[in-house]
């Protein structure tokens, strides 16, 4: 065998598409995104109040009720990204709502690719549990179910935030493409992240350790960050 030409793949099939089916966990639920759930979306990232949270998204925010329950909608029919919305809580606790959203794009079966992205979280979720078992679900789902061999991250490389967020769950900063995209009529160069099959396993371990009940004091502080537990 050609070993110049990269080693094989242990099998060639495609990946899944995602089906568009809920995700729960212990603390959060994440869910397809549907037209009704514009209205806490709203209440958790619209308005003037919520416009900074978009500072790096394509869209100036969703100011309006009007905006976000079209953009809701919109968002509802497309396939490449398929939005989710991530809840306050389990599904099964009837108060909880729609907090933030996440959502699979750049979706490749063929070459076992994904995209996480679209990430816009709520008070509710910033620096959560429930924030954390979302994207663990999200990737989980991506690996194990859906059969990917690499989950992508990409964010503007000035965005700070984003980057330390993907670092702190596993990812690893691959470089950045210059002049990749025009947002809001500015060049944005991208910082690219990923996990790949062969690291996932670690991942997932740093993941569970993290959520376990027993990594929290009785005030709810955890006692092990996730960078922590995965080492």
């Amino acid at each position: 065998m050609d070993e110049s030409l990269g080693p094989p793949v242990a099998s060639a099939e495609p990946a899944l598409l995602p089906p568009r089916t809920p995700l729960h966990g212990s603390y959060t639920s994440v869910v397809p995104l549907q037209p009704e759930h514009w209205r806490a979306i709203y209440k958790h990232l619209g308005g003037e109040e919520n416009a900074w949270r978009w500072k790096y998204m394509p869209l100036e925010g969703l100011l309006t009720e009007e905006a976000c329950e079209a953009t809701i909608k919109a968002w509802c029919a497309s396939e490449d990204p398929l939005y989710y919305a991530v809840l306050s809580g389990p599904a099964s606790d009837p108060a909880s709502e729609p907090a933030g959203i996440l959502s699979y794009l750049s979706i490749v079966p063929n070459h076992r690719r994904i995209e996480i992205g679209w990430v816009i979280l709520g008070d509710a979720l910033k620096h959560s549990r429930e924030a954390t078992e979302a994207f663990f679900l999200f990737m989980k789902h991506s690996f194990v179910d859906l059969g990917y061999l690499r989950v992508e991250w990409k964010a503007n490389h000035l965005n700070a935030p984003s980057l330390a967020a993907a670092r702190r769950l596993g990812f690893t900063y691959e470089g950045v493409f210059r002049k990749h995209m025009i947002v809001k009529g500015r060049r944005r160069d991208s910082a690219w992240l990923s996990i790949i099959d062969d690291e996932w396993p670690a991942v997932q371990k740093g993941f569970e350790i993290w959520l376990d009940e027993n990594n929290f004091d009785e005030n709810g502080k955890q006692k092990r960050g996730l960078r922590e537990c995965r080492e």
